[in-house]
């Protein structure tokens, strides 16, 4: 008799009810996977986008498709042509593909690390798509260096807060848009100025930018272009068509995360070590996954979501 386990499903494209709980086949490890007992994993904004259909170009999957893109948790078995873990290790990362949010999932070796000792399941969940995209996002437009001024909307979300810190890490002077709400939040993370934009146009405090980072999408691609310094580039994970919105003679740049098991590790490391801030705003339970996605949709937040699949 075929085992059975919990997961989040997409049947067919939609809204908020579109994402359900349902039951799948547990799968086995294939070639160079390990099966992993999933205890905690992120909530991401591409959950809503591909649940309501708009990224299907990105996402190529037959539906009834499994949602969620990172997850933590403990090696359960391990597939053919692998040698890196075993059997009870702690390991985290991002699938790159589809489908953390079932009780077991296999995923490439070459995706995941060890979790740090001093971090739990929750907090690891919160690292791996975020912490990487943040880092990568930021050096997609060349490298950064000290003076630099960048622009950052979006900064209090998980991708911003953890790009707030590694620009001033580099000795950038950044700029920051968020709410109200999270505007000590993003100060505390770095920021030399904070915008709350729903009362105040950045336009009017960032001029002379080098570097916008777009977390945002909607109008302030287009409203950036008039903050930039002469040879600044905008790299946006939030606007796909950017390219085509680019004006003559600016650079415009769409960002596409990729995984980096090496990048991850270090950046865990940080965190673990307190030497980088991982915000986590909301934890859930399984159950909980299909409203924290639409909460993700229709409002700011401060932090990464995570559910807690032990709760």
């Amino acid at each position: 008799m075929t085992e059975m386990q919990r997961a989040v499903l997409v049947r067919a494209y939609g809204g908020a009810s579109a994402a359900e709980i349902g039951e799948i086949a547990k799968p086995v490890a294939g070639e160079g996977q390990v099966l992993v007992r999933v205890l905690a994993a992120g909530v991401n904004g591409i959950d809503w986008k591909f649940r309501e259909g708009l990224v299907q170009k990105v996402f190529q999957v037959q539906l009834p498709a499994v949602l969620g893109i990172e997850l933590a948790g403990v090696v359960e078995a391990i597939g053919p042509g692998t040698s890196r873990f075993q059997v009870g290790d702690r390991v985290m990362g991002p699938l790159g593909r589809l489908g953390a949010y079932a009780e077991f999932v296999p995923v490439a070796e070459a995706n995941l690390v060890h979790t740090p000792a001093p971090l739990n399941d929750v907090q690891a969940a919160a690292i791996p798509v975020a912490a990487v995209a943040g880092w990568l996002s930021l050096h997609q437009a060349g490298a950064i260096v000290a003076g630099q001024r960048i622009l950052i909307h979006g900064a209090a979300g998980g991708l911003g807060g953890y790009a707030v810190q590694y620009a001033k890490q580099a000795g950038a002077e950044v700029f920051a848009t968020a709410s109200a709400a999270s505007l000590d939040y993003v100060r505390s993370l770095g920021a030399d100025h904070v915008i709350d934009y729903r009362s105040q146009r950045f336009e009017s405090v960032a001029e002379r930018i080098d570097l916008v980072l777009d977390y945002v999408g909607g109008d302030v691609v287009d409203r950036s272009w008039a903050v930039l310094a002469e040879g600044g580039a905008i790299v946006s994970a939030a606007t796909p068509d950017i390219v085509a919105r680019t004006p003559d003679g600016r650079r415009g740049l769409w960002f596409v995360n990729k995984g980096d098991a090496t990048l991850l590790a270090r950046l865990a490391a940080e965190i673990a070590q307190g030497s980088l801030v991982s915000t986590i705003g909301n934890v859930v339970r399984f159950n909980d996954i299909p409203s924290a996605i639409e909460r993700s949709r229709t409002g700011p937040r401060i932090g990464k979501v995570v559910a807690d699949f032990t709760r």
